[in-house]
């Protein structure tokens, strides 16, 4: 299972892996991705199976499409390249475009309503909870100022006027961390992770793998933490005299340390230098 299909690049290489004969499931979010990858991986026998759906509800979707069980699961986190280089889907300061954000354009939430409606302390907590911003007070603050504000442009010029410019970042834009906090609750990332994760251990298959690539701490914390409980007999805390939980270990980690990109696929994708690949084993 690919659970973020995307433009379809690893749901190819899967495909090509398991062939003759192996079955794919590919799920997104979002409806141009899907219309893209049915295009693109009918060329298989048996062709890929393409579902729009959010990956929280993996084990549901793989199970109602006939994927009771899977033998690997790959998530790969974040927003799309696809996403990113298109200025109307808002995701980028990058260019301009419509503050939105949404991976799934039917999601009633955008970044516009978030800056321009969120109280000032709601919204500095947000972009200091997620885009592990140190100037969110500051940041929001200019925002409000502004309201509304209705382009990445917009969102883009508050932050880099709130941020002094002595303390802008050397190697990312000064608001890519706030974009990434807006981003992030507009989809609920971290809640669709968490869910996505108990669920593709719920239908991987003793001795299938999950593996996730993650490009910021939040989703490689919320995967390490995941890992790390299901491949442990107790979780109760450390203090405790006696087990009570009765849990069980589920999984047993591969990768002990997360898997980086070389330089060469650094070079060849710039994207990828914050790439982040951890993966388990069902027991």
């Amino acid at each position: 299972m690919d659970a973020t299909l995307g433009a379809g690049g690893h749901a190819r290489l899967l495909l090509e892996a398991i062939q003759p004969g192996g079955r794919l499931l590919a799920i997104d979010r979002d409806p141009a991705a899907v219309a893209g990858g049915r295009i693109q991986l009918s060329g298989f026998e048996p062709p890929a199976t393409v579902v729009r759906g959010d990956f929280g509800d993996l084990d549901h979707i793989a199970r109602s499409h006939g994927f009771a069980q899977v033998d690997a699961v790959l998530f790969d986190l974040g927003v799309s390249s696809m996403q990113l280089d298109d200025p109307a889907r808002g995701f980028s300061f990058r260019g301009e475009g419509p503050l939105d954000m949404r991976m799934d354009p039917d999601n009633p939430v955008t970044a516009a309503q978030l800056a321009n409606q969120l109280p000032e302390r709601e919204l500095a907590g947000l972009i200091r909870r997620l885009g592990e911003e140190r100037w969110a007070a500051r940041i929001a603050g200019f925002i409000v100022k502004r309201r509304p504000l209705r382009t990445t442009r917009d969102l883009a010029a508050a932050v880099e006027a709130a941020v002094p410019r002595a303390a802008w970042p050397r190697d990312i834009h000064p608001a890519t961390r706030t974009f990434q906090a807006l981003r992030m609750s507009v989809n609920d990332e971290l809640g669709s992770l968490g869910n996505g994760l108990k669920s593709a251990l719920s239908i991987l298959t003793p001795g299938g793998r999950m593996a996730a690539i993650s490009f910021h701490s939040l989703e490689d914390r919320t995967v390490k933490t995941f890992f790390i409980a299901e491949s442990k007999d107790c979780v109760c805390p450390p203090q405790q005299p006696v087990c009570t939980c009765a849990h069980r270990a589920s999984l047993r980690i591969v990768t002990r340390r997360p898997v980086l990109p070389d330089e060469e696929e650094i070079r060849a994708n710039p994207r990828a230098r914050s790439a982040r690949l951890r993966v388990a084993e069902r027991i």
